[in-house]
């Protein structure tokens, strides 16, 4: 969501960010506090999709300052994942808490195009007689009720869902979400064979480890850690843990599935992209990617 941001800011998945040392004083007193990348190395001038893809914190942080924590805040509140959110730069790398619930309901809402979803455990309730007494849908279809079907037209349900962003950048974002499982932290869900995408979170010191990942129509979050926090083992990671339950989910769910690609909104052009560096491909490159740009900024980037 921080990159969620970015992109509504005027930035693209190849917008250039420095993964170097990051070191914020944080007043009077206080120590200065210097976070880190998983592998404790830093990798120079990267494409900000790379940094979803290895999950770089440095960067992420850093763009978090670019953009500022207010505007980032907005959009952690806005999609729902927590109330309110304090401006803290360390907020950018998952500091806070929320539930796995929020957290899945605010992925959800991006492969939906950045379309508002409330999240609900009972769809519908009736009472002896049928008489639907409750219901979460709100949407209300007058041409539902008491017709026969005789090969007619299903009829349309009117359209009544807020959009929360741009739905280009919310697919930018599901586009570079693709590529953690193509190319980053989550590959071992390449196995499922379907189209695929997610996020690997691992809180210090391996005491969380999260996926949260979804296909064109379904949406899974998978958090692993005890109740009592304390480390799952040294090493352990969000690629170790909840990665393998999310593609063990998934490889049953959508087993008698037909793949189905990831909805393209319209203001999309896909480009072919060096993916190390972030500029148009040219002959011989070895690592190219159709990446998803807005129509208005593709002149400007390249």
């Amino acid at each position: 969501f921080v990159y969620l941001a970015a992109l509504d800011s005027g930035y693209t998945p190849s917008s250039i960010v420095i993964d170097a040392p990051f070191v914020f004083d944080q007043g009077p007193g206080l120590i200065q506090w210097k976070p880190s990348n998983y592998t404790n190395k830093f990798y120079g001038p990267s494409p900000i999709r790379i940094g979803i893809e290895k999950s770089r914190n440095l960067m992420t942080v850093r763009l978090a300052q670019m953009i500022g924590m207010e505007i980032i805040a907005d959009y952690a509140e806005r999609f729902g994942i927590v109330n309110h959110m304090p401006r803290m730069l360390s907020m950018a790398l998952g500091a806070g808490e929320t539930t796995l619930v929020k957290l899945t309901t605010a992925y959800g809402m991006l492969v939906n195009g950045g379309k508002r979803i409330n999240a609900t455990l009972i769809d519908r309730v009736q009472n002896r007689q049928g008489k639907t007494i409750f219901r979460h849908e709100k949407r209300d279809c007058k041409y539902c009720k008491n017709i026969e079907w005789d090969g007619q037209d299903a009829p349309n349900l009117p359209e009544n869902l807020q959009y929360l962003v741009d739905p280009r950048s919310a697919y930018q974002i599901v586009a570079m979400l693709e590529g953690v499982v193509k190319r980053g932290t989550g590959q071992r869900l390449r196995k499922v064979g379907k189209p695929l995408a997610g996020k690997t979170g691992t809180t210090n010191n391996s005491f969380d480890t999260w996926f949260i990942g979804f296909s064109p129509n379904l949406v899974v979050g998978v958090f692993v850690g005890f109740d009592e926090p304390r480390s799952l083992g040294r090493g352990e990671t969000g690629a170790s843990l909840a990665a393998p339950i999310f593609q063990a989910f998934m490889s049953s769910a959508l087993a008698k599935k037909s793949p189905i690609p990831f909805r393209i909104p319209k203001g999309i052009r896909l480009v072919r992209i060096n993916a190390l560096t972030g500029k148009r491909a040219l002959p011989g490159d070895k690592r190219v990617i159709l990446e998803a740009y807005k129509i208005k900024t593709i002149l400007e980037k390249n």
